[in-house]
């Protein structure tokens, strides 16, 4: 998953993963401003080591997260690369902590 939705900033189409354009990271960043999971993607259901319902075995935030770390480590002349100039995409984007608490339990 992260390789597909880093590929636009590979390619120089997006700078960053919000920006991404077709991509489920864009899409699961839009429904985390607004407190929700985006119903066409298979939910993030978060602990692996819990009887959960299916879905994928980590929190949307840790993904996030881990798009903008990978992004990152990347440099800056290399293809992927997020500049390390800008912010982290959680105080990019500025979602709430309440919206961050109704995706995450």
């Amino acid at each position: 998953m992260a390789y597909v939705d880093l590929n636009p900033i590979r390619a120089k189409m997006a700078t960053s993963p919000e920006t991404s354009g077709h991509t489920s990271i864009q899409r699961r960043i839009h429904s985390a401003i607004k407190g929700e999971q985006p119903t066409e993607l298979l939910p993030f259901v978060g602990n692996e080591h819990l009887n959960m319902p299916n879905g994928l075995m980590f929190s949307v935030k840790d993904y996030i997260v881990h798009i903008e770390d990978t992004g990152r480590i990347l440099r800056e002349d290399k293809h992927c690369a997020i500049s390390s100039n800008s912010l982290h995409i959680l105080n990019r984007l500025n979602i709430s902590a309440e919206n961050w608490l109704k995706i995450t339990t």
